[in-house]
């Protein structure tokens, strides 16, 4: 299971360290690494990069506006990349800016069960302080599904 927060720099050949905690979560040295939503990078182990896909491709007609979107938007710009002996996947330029991911700059890493984002450290703390009420009524409704879900065992 992914999880954990994480920074490391990408440095200036645009390589980011994974830290040795994702990595020893992972079988295999091959990620698939795609656009995400919330202007992040999603980062996938094979498998769960082959169910996303499959799934994605396999929702809806390409005729449909909203399946084409999907498909140009996450399937499109997927690329295959190796972890490097130092732990490193290398971030393409085209990603890097849809991210807002400078060289040299700090990233930050998140483990999220099957899959990990990639965010600018900039980007990423605005998208949390902009998401904090979301978050707090979503954290509300938690409560009380858990509530409702311990009464009725």
């Amino acid at each position: 299971m992914l999880m954990g927060e994480y920074r490391n720099s990408v440095d200036e050949k645009g390589r980011l360290l994974l830290p040795s905690r994702l990595r020893n979560e992972i079988a295999g040295s091959t990620l698939i690494l795609t656009r995400g939503v919330d202007r992040c990078l999603w980062l996938f182990p094979p498998e769960e990069w082959k169910k996303i896909s499959e799934s994605i491709m396999g929702s809806s007609s390409m005729f449909k506006s909203k399946t084409r979107l999907m498909q140009r938007r996450i399937i499109a710009p997927a690329q295959e990349c190796e972890i490097d002996k130092s732990g490193r996947i290398p971030i393409s330029p085209t990603l890097r800016e849809s991210a807002g991911i400078k060289l040299k700059d700090e990233a930050v890493i998140l483990g999220i069960d099957s899959y990990m984002e990639i965010w600018d450290v900039d980007m990423y703390n605005s998208y949390l302080s902009e998401s904090e009420d979301d978050f707090l009524e979503a954290a509300e409704e938690l409560g009380e599904l858990l509530s409702l879900t311990e009464r009725n065992q």
